[in-house]
């Protein structure tokens, strides 16, 4: 398959991976359980990576690999897993925070941080692990104001997020408050 397949099957599942992890802790027991809710939930995420791993197992083996590891291979890729975790588990520690404000709407104000942020951040380490050619001063100003508006524009998204709490309006534009559920 083409990498640009590869790459957008990625925005995919990475664009509704927020959503569903907060989806997912609030599915868990609350009341008295609600502050280990999102730790539940990233049990969770960490047993389906487990599943993922052996299913790449899988294919290697139907690839016939001869299972040759290099330790630099090995470390570099523990790190990444460890950084991608490390990840994982504060994204739930942000989506629990942000739902004390946003209740079921937290996705919205906290991914557009992460998913904003993050390109920023490997642009950074990717220039700095390999310089551009004529170094940082050579880089275009389209590719500066790139990076420039897509942290404005995680910002805004983010600040300017929905919640469903508040009031809404109604087909006529009246303001309501919103009915309060059971749990509340």
């Amino acid at each position: 398959m083409n990498w640009l397949i590869f790459a957008l099957m990625t925005v995919v599942s990475w664009g509704v991976y927020g959503v569903l992890l907060h989806k997912g802790r609030g599915n868990m027991p609350m009341g008295a359980e609600t502050p280990h809710a999102g730790l539940k939930a990233f049990l969770f995420v960490c047993i389906a990576y487990t599943l993922i791993g052996l299913a790449a197992a899988a294919v290697l083996k139907l690839r016939g690999s001869n299972w040759s590891f290099s330790s630099g291979g090995i470390k570099w890729s523990l790190i990444a897993g460890a950084a991608g975790a490390i990840g994982a588990f504060t994204l739930v520690l942000a989506l629990g925070s942000a739902a004390q404000i946003y209740k079921g709407a937290a996705a919205a104000a906290v991914m557009p941080i992460v998913f904003g942020g993050a390109p920023i951040v490997n642009t950074i380490v990717a220039m700095t692990v390999h310089p551009p050619e004529g170094g940082w001063k050579s880089l275009p100003a389209p590719f500066i104001l790139g990076c420039v508006l897509a942290a404005g524009g995680a910002f805004l998204v983010a600040k300017y997020a929905p919640s469903n709490v508040g009031t809404v309006s109604t087909s006529a534009g009246a303001k309501i408050a919103p009915a309060k559920s059971a749990a509340e």
